[in-house]
């Protein structure tokens, strides 16, 4: 029923929970080039429910649908921002207004966001751009992330920008995430928990299998308390998160564009089940990003449908586009190699 042998956590991690190793302050990973597999599947679009794959039109037409539409990432993949950048600006040339709500802002900095996207979109110098930018950064406390991985996401608000679209931030404040993986939702304080909107969902199957993948993605490491911690911060960003998008989708006339990491729209679980419980009128597609494995492997690895009691055996996503690899670095071997030196340094 759950994750728990190493080929299923592997499809279930690898192209979803990036890393979660840094799930509080979202995936703050280290940005390297894309290797070049040989695998088939790189570039191509796969409709889950028909096993077919399509053209980047027939995806378009499937996408522009949908009041809301996930395009669910692999943070550092610079090929995943691409490809979002290309259906934004598709959907701008097709008339339509779409929102973009992100993963990586939190729900406050909206107004720098919708104020950045309302300014002067006429360059007056090159030196006046670069320090109006600069000043977003470190107003979004972006100033200590790699320039890489900044670049991806301004890259779209400057898109949101020169197009006049709305943008938001989704997510929780980076330390109220902290406080409740360090204290859980129950040790906080009344003011902290006054900030935290619940849907008051919960599903303990769902619970168990969240906790498992998250002790995976620690490399088996990780005690109770240390799970029921994260999984509080999960479920604390994921009802903040569906309940900006529905907000979000009440007050703009075109889509809401979701830029997300894949973990928190696998199987339609994490926001898309609490989207559809805040405002089931909304109907949702989830295309996901997705890294090819290893090794070239056949599209049924990919669509193999949950597998979780009380659950519709749904696929991981509705669209999957395939695209390179960042790394094929095993993450735990060097989370390994950071344990080891600090035990070699108590000793």
């Amino acid at each position: 029923m759950f994750p728990d042998s190493p080929p299923m956590i592997r499809f279930l991690l690898i192209p979803a929970v990036c890393c979660m190793l840094f799930l509080i302050q979202s995936c703050a990973t280290a940005v390297k080039q894309p290797v070049q597999p040989d695998d088939p599947l790189v570039g191509k679009i796969l409709d889950t429910r028909t096993t077919e794959m399509v053209s980047f039109f027939d995806l378009m037409t499937a996408l522009m649908d949908h009041d809301v539409i996930f395009l669910s990432e692999k943070h550092d993949n610079p090929m995943h921002h691409a490809i979002q950048h290309r259906i934004i600006a598709q959907m701008v040339d097709e008339k339509l207004a779409p929102a973009l709500g992100f993963e990586f802002f939190a729900l406050h900095d909206t107004p720098l966001l919708l104020s950045f996207v309302e300014s002067d979109k006429h360059s007056h110098s090159k030196k006046i751009d670069t320090m109006v930018e600069k000043d977003l950064r470190r107003q979004l406390d972006w100033d200590t992330r790699p320039d890489q991985m900044w670049g991806y996401y301004f890259d779209l608000l400057s898109l949101a920008r020169e197009h006049s679209l709305t943008a938001a931030g989704l997510d929780l404040a980076g330390p109220l995430k902290r406080r409740i993986t360090r204290k859980g939702l129950s040790g906080i304080t009344l003011i902290e928990k006054s900030q935290v909107f619940s849907t008051g969902l919960d599903n303990p199957v769902y619970e168990d299998y969240m906790k498992a993948i998250f002790k995976a993605v620690h490399c088996g490491m990780g005690n109770d308390a240390m799970l029921d911690h994260i999984y509080d911060t999960w479920t604390a960003r994921n009802d903040t998160m569906a309940l900006s998008i529905t907000r979000l989708a009440d007050e703009t006339a075109g889509p809401v564009v979701v830029i997300m990491g894949n973990g928190h729209t696998e199987y339609s679980l994490g926001v898309m089940d609490r989207v559809t419980f805040l405002n089931p009128a909304l109907s949702q597609i989830n295309l996901a990003l997705t890294e090819v494995r290893p090794e070239p492997a056949g599209v049924d690895v990919y669509t193999a449908p949950l597998d979780l009691a009380g659950f519709a055996p749904v696929p991981p996503a509705d669209y999957i586009w395939f695209t390179r690899r960042v790394s094929d670095k095993d993450p735990c071997q060097a989370f390994k190699k950071s344990l080891q030196r600090m035990k070699q340094s108590q000793d």
